[in-house]
């Protein structure tokens, strides 16, 4: 228990930023743990309304946190460069400039071999590894998970993201850690392989937002969330659009209805003999 009250202090003090939320946090962590972790809490997202949409300047943070911090271990395979211009939080000229930094092998050419190019806005995210095997050969063994999907993969999505990420804290008493595993109540078994990756100012955000540990693992879990669902807007926008038009369609369908069967249902038949 003591492992669970350290753990929901820490978690509170990390997710001021975020608002009402963190009183959620601290009064549901103890409750909520189980045996070796603790359950991510629900963080009222701003996003979670039936017609709110993702903050566009979080998921531009998130992206730069992921790119500066996350992207030297772990990949985002299913986005692609084209992706964050249909989105509209950077410019075409930006995300021209991004891929065209990074080297694609492509072909094969003329003569059959295979070759290097800049990216352009139809390639995906390169991975940090070539392979696989590459990967696991070097994390001691272990594959970092492609994050593409993570939100949706991970029980409590964006919640364990960031609790996740802004939970690490001392082992307590009786916990024996491993070497090379580190101490994460919201992690299954509370010992993790990754060492915590955010620290205070670790980035430096072009529009002035400091860049806290919360700010940082808020961020970057607005950014996967969207990643893992990127018609999430639009997908919405469209939802209200097909409401709105059925519920007009309804009264035009119920009025008309009445007013053509009116007087078939108001007369009076009498019979004479």
């Amino acid at each position: 228990m003591w492992a669970a009250r350290q753990a929901a202090r820490t978690l509170s003090q990390a997710a001021r930023p975020i608002g009402a939320a963190a009183t959620a946090v601290a009064a549901g962590a103890v409750a909520s743990c189980n045996e070796d972790h603790i359950g991510a809490q629900e963080l009222h997202w701003s996003n979670h309304g039936a017609l709110a949409a993702l903050d566009a300047k979080s998921v531009r943070r998130g992206f730069q946190v992921y790119k500066e911090v996350c992207a030297s271990c772990h990949s985002v395979e299913r986005l692609a460069f084209r992706n964050l211009v249909e989105y509209g939080a950077w410019s075409e000229e930006e995300v021209k400039a991004m891929a065209e930094e990074v080297e694609i092998v492509d072909g094969p050419n003329d003569e059959g071999e295979m070759f290097e190019r800049p990216g352009k806005l139809s390639d995906y995210m390169p991975g940090p590894y070539a392979n696989e095997e590459a990967g696991r050969a070097a994390n001691n063994g272990a594959l970092p998970p492609d994050l593409s999907l993570i939100v949706k993969a991970r029980h409590g999505g964006a919640d364990y993201i960031f609790s996740l990420l802004s939970g690490y804290c001392e082992a307590p008493a009786g916990k024996a850690m491993l070497p090379g595993l580190y101490y994460n109540p919201y992690f299954a078994g509370g010992a993790i392989g990754m060492p915590a990756p955010l620290m205070d100012e670790q980035v430096e955000y072009p529009d002035g937002t400091p860049a806290t540990v919360s700010q940082m693992a808020k961020d970057v879990a607005v950014f996967l969330a969207w990643v893992a669902e990127p018609e999430h807007d639009e997908r919405k926008k469209g939802g209200f659009r097909w409401i709105t038009a059925l519920g007009l369609a309804a009264l035009v369908a119920g009025y008309t209805k009445r007013f053509r069967w009116a007087n078939l249902k108001a007369r009076k038949i009498t019979y004479q003999f």
